[in-house]
């Protein structure tokens, strides 16, 4: 089954391959339905420039929301992931600590 993080961010692939490391596991891209000869069948899909991908919370880029399939890049690295901060602004939203916040100020009401 499936597994779904709790964070996941969009990004264009041209912007992910701007990282000097950049090595896609073409292998493992979705497979989308096209015609051939008259019937539907299932082909790989190629990568452009223009098509999205997924940064996860573990820093491991996705071709579809799940963190455990069509994983495109985990070469997880000190670099890579300041490439991530600093270059894609990606950062993890801390939900934990504005909802135990609001329930603190809703306890002091």
């Amino acid at each position: 089954m499936a597994i779904m993080g709790k964070y996941c961010k969009a990004y264009l692939v041209s912007k992910l391959r701007q990282f000097d490391q950049w090595r896609e596991i073409s292998e493992n891209v979705k497979e989308e339905k096209q015609q051939l000869d008259g019937k539907e069948v299932e082909v790989k899909r190629v990568l452009t420039d223009d098509d999205f991908l997924y940064l996860q919370e573990n820093y491991v880029v996705t071709d579809g929301i799940f963190k455990d399939e069509n994983i495109i890049f985990d070469n997880v690295t000190s670099e890579w992931k300041d490439f991530c901060q600093n270059t894609l602004a990606f950062e993890i939203p801390v939900y934990d600590a504005v909802q135990a916040s609001e329930s603190k100020n809703k306890s002091n009401s």
